[in-house]
């Protein structure tokens, strides 16, 4: 189930301690606006619903986004804006969408969630993309805002990424944004009926900074040829920091 650049990622990190934390006061996450060269993350409202609802169903193929979560698919507008209305009231997870800066389209969902303010601990999660965002530039800016909001910003300590055990594609993605693995919770959870193995990554206030300087290098304007296409790869940029 582990695979090579999973292990790699792991090796190297700093020695299991129980070294002194000086006591700080951290903020706690709110639900902000983010803002970046292509897109822009938002906290999520009821009256989103139309645009979500025109992300999550965009084609035929679009039930497949919800194969690992445990909400969706939607099948009525009506429908996802009752859920809408539930994730603008939560707190902890704080729901954000994803809208591109250019045409103000919604591009998918995330959030900021298992907030722990006191030891400066939080987790990004919950993350969809429409079939249109899917491996795009956007989608990775998106996240890589929401990375620096919490590692940067609120300078918090660490910041954690799970999925399901299953589901490859979220363990690539954690490793090409600079997540690093740390194992899998055998019987973690139950989600639509089902068990769910969890594989954990994590990535820590010491690494961020190397990790953002990737982030920075790989959304740059002239990373990308007239047509869009990247001359180096974040996957190859944050490998190297292993």
């Amino acid at each position: 189930m582990v695979n090579e650049r999973e292990i790699a990622s792991a090796a190297g990190r700093r020695p299991v301690g129980n070294r002194k934390v000086a006591p700080q006061h951290l903020d706690a996450i709110e639900g902000v606006v983010l803002s970046g060269l292509r897109t822009f993350v938002k906290p999520i409202k009821g009256h989103d619903a139309a645009d979500i609802f025109i992300a999550a169903t965009e084609s035929a193929k679009s039930e497949s986004i919800w194969n690992y979560l445990s909400y969706g698919p939607f099948t009525s507008e009506a429908e996802v804006q009752t859920w809408l209305l539930n994730c603008e009231a939560s707190k902890d997870p704080i729901f954000m969408s994803f809208c591109d800066r250019k045409t103000g389209r919604t591009g998918g969902m995330g959030s900021f969630m298992r907030i722990q303010s006191n030891t400066g601990v939080a987790e990004i999660g919950n993350i969809w993309f429409s079939l249109a965002w899917q491996n795009t530039i956007q989608a990775t800016e998106v996240l890589s805002l929401m990375m620096y909001h919490i590692l940067e910003t609120k300078a918090y300590r660490r910041l954690e990424w799970k999925c399901d055990a299953l589901n490859k594609a979220s363990r690539a993605a954690a490793l090409r944004l600079g997540f690093r693995y740390e194992g899998v919770f055998l019987n973690h959870m139950i989600v639509k009926g089902r068990n769910r193995d969890t594989a954990w990554f994590s990535l820590t206030k010491e690494e961020w900074p190397a990790v953002h300087t990737t982030h920075i290098r790989w959304l740059a304007p002239e990373n990308f040829d007239t047509e869009g296409r990247q001359k180096c790869s974040l996957s190859d940029l944050t490998s190297a920091l292993w």
